[in-house]
């Protein structure tokens, strides 16, 4: 599932060609998805201008002179710019149309959302819960000592939960962890004010290195250009169980977390 480097990845690399820029037609090829694309997005979005392009977690959000375009890409989606007479593929559901380009949706599984909201975006049901984010100012080690007091919830698990902490999904939680030196199934907790702040700049960090690498590549994602990210060839514990640690070189470890993989050092991480 794209995570919030990828879906960063993405809002960096469509910005650019869509903001300032008047949508001249919607089509919508199949509206089967984990929401119905709704008909109001045909009827309403053509001719207006998209004035910005931001990301709230997973989320992208385009908005518009009325309302806001929510997109999320689900378990394997993706949004490229191309020229608007290019044929579509199997699973090209949405096309946002510009004139002679379109902000073209590919989703394989149709897992992801394109919805229309008229209001302010974080009203939308989906974005309202949504917890701090992790780029943030107001991410600190102060921030995460202070919201993890009496949670005997798992380090890991904490970290993804996206009612506390949006967009740190499975790959980036592991690699974090490492980084800070910081055992997975740690309750949160437990933590003192110091493990907390290395474990804070690790995930901003660890993001941070994701985005400039243009995101993780594991199935199915691939950047606006078309292009694969390759974060996941840098990655210090996920998917290695059985290689040694690039730091110490004991075998890392993996077990199951939430139905998730979890990968850890057990002698780097305590």
């Amino acid at each position: 599932m794209p995570e919030l480097p990828e879906v960063e990845t993405t809002c960096r690399g469509i910005a650019p060609l869509v903001e300032g820029r008047t949508v001249t037609a919607v089509i919508v090829r199949d509206a089967r998805m984990r929401r119905p694309v709704p008909d109001s997005l045909a009827e309403e979005l053509p001719s207006q201008r998209i004035d910005q392009v931001q990301r709230r977690g997973k989320y992208l959000l385009l908005q518009a002179q009325t309302g806001v375009l929510l997109i999320h890409l689900g378990m394997s989606g993706s949004l490229r710019v191309v020229p608007r007479d290019l044929p579509p593929r199997k699973h090209d559901h949405v096309d946002i149309v510009f004139g002679d380009s379109a902000l073209r949706y590919h989703d394989p599984r149709r897992f992801g959302v394109v919805d229309w909201f008229v209001g302010p975006a974080e009203e939308h049901s989906l974005i309202a819960p949504l917890g701090i984010e992790p780029l943030s100012a107001d991410f600190s080690g102060t921030w995460l000592h202070r919201a993890s007091r009496g949670r005997r919830t798992p380090i890991k698990l904490f970290l993804m939960d996206a009612h506390t902490l949006v967009g740190v999904g499975n790959i980036y939680a592991s690699e974090s962890l490492f980084r800070a030196g910081i055992r997975p199934t740690t309750p949160a907790g437990r933590l003192a004010l110091a493990r907390c702040d290395s474990l804070a700049q690790a995930v901003k960090a660890t993001l941070l290195d994701a985005i400039a690498a243009g995101g993780s590549t594991l199935r199915d994602f691939v950047g606006s250009d078309g292009a694969p990210g390759y974060f996941q060839h840098e990655a210090f514990v996920y998917g290695r169980a059985g290689s040694p640690c690039r730091h110490c070189g004991t075998p890392i470890r993996q077990r199951t977390q939430g139905q998730r993989s979890t990968f850890w050092c057990p002698a780097c991480q305590t």
